[in-house]
């Protein structure tokens, strides 16, 4: 019963980070910042969501651009419940990237 309550948790964990991809959260005329999720023991850089968040850039800039800054952001805690009756905390990390347009 652990092993399916723990592959429960796994699922929710994964879920939760699939809910969301990559946004442009700050626009400016010559470039932005954008963010996504990603799962801790994963890491930002091998992050599915890494390459739509360069995507994004690459749309924004029309092409060339320069990453200026990177790292960690606020995530953001919420309840998750995998099975009926349980209830968990579950923290999204996020990952933002600062870039500039060339």
């Amino acid at each position: 019963m652990k092993i399916w309550s723990s592959l429960a948790v796994l699922f929710a964990i994964a879920l939760a980070g699939c809910g969301e991809g990559a946004k442009l959260l700050q626009e400016k005329e010559d470039g932005g910042v954008v963010a996504y999720p990603f799962i801790g023991e994963q890491g930002p850089m091998l992050s599915s969501f890494r390459t739509d968040a360069l995507a994004l850039m690459k749309e924004k800039c029309g092409g060339l651009y320069t990453i200026v800054q990177e790292g960690e952001t606020r995530g953001r805690s919420r309840m998750a419940s995998p099975i009926e009756g349980a209830q968990e905390i579950v923290q999204e990390r996020r990952w933002g990237i600062q870039f500039q347009c060339k």
